[in-house]
């Protein structure tokens, strides 16, 4: 593995080099956090390809892609003295230590990792339901993957389907279901999406209200 110093001296360096555009380049200088959110989608997408098809040289170009669009956006928010990449890295690193207390303090290892974050997070954020705080701008089959997780770590009481099922099952199933939606000129996705609100109201309908009428839901 590289050390650190190596690490340090190359982030230091896009820093270095990203500021100087932002200085010099025209085009650069003219883009904001909207402009940039187009750029943002197509390097994540570009990213879930390469690891899809297992190209580890792409891979590493595509996530310097990415990389570029953090570092792009933190230097935005410096110049109007919001935040910049030195707060990122400490809110990303209070936050992964404050959900890890059985490594960071003395507490055991839950029998359910991912459901204690989950927990973890939402009362952090003082969320009143599981489901807040889940992007609108999630595709429809992405919103009912993490409504559904969403159910099932935080002990929800409503019943899900858990047939075992293979991948490539699903990727056949889903497949037949838009083609049969079609014949029928369904638009899937929009039938998605409605399944996908009933089934949010039906989770708050069974959670117990909080007691604190002040609860957001981000």
């Amino acid at each position: 593995m590289p050390e650190t110093d190596t690490i340090l001296t190359q982030l230091r360096r896009l820093h270095e080099v990203m500021h100087t555009l932002r200085e010099k380049c025209p085009w650069d200088h003219q883009q904001t956090h909207e402009t940039l959110m187009t750029y943002l989608i197509e390097e994540t997408a570009e990213v879930v390809e390469a690891v899809e098809m297992g190209d580890d040289e792409n891979l590493l170009e595509e996530l310097g892609d990415l990389l570029l669009q953090v570092f792009f956006h933190a230097e935005i928010a410096s110049e109007r003295g919001a935040f910049d990449l030195g707060d990122i890295a400490q809110a990303i690193s209070d936050k992964l230590i404050a959900r890890h207390p059985y490594i960071y303090q003395d507490e055991s290892i839950p029998k359910d990792v991912w459901g204690s974050w989950e927990k973890r997070k939402r009362e952090e954020k003082n969320r009143a339901s599981s489901v807040d705080g889940i992007p609108d701008g999630l595709s429809s089959l992405a919103r009912a993957y993490k409504v559904v997780t969403r159910i099932r770590s935080h002990d929800v009481g409503l019943p899900l389907a858990d047939t075992p099922i293979s991948s490539q099952e699903v990727g056949e199933q889903l497949l037949e279901i838009v083609a049969r939606a079609h014949a029928h000129n369904i638009d899937p996705d929009q039938a998605l999406r409605q399944a996908v609100r009933r089934l949010e109201v039906n989770v708050r309908d069974v959670e117990p209200q909080s007691s604190d009428s002040g609860a957001k839901r981000p």
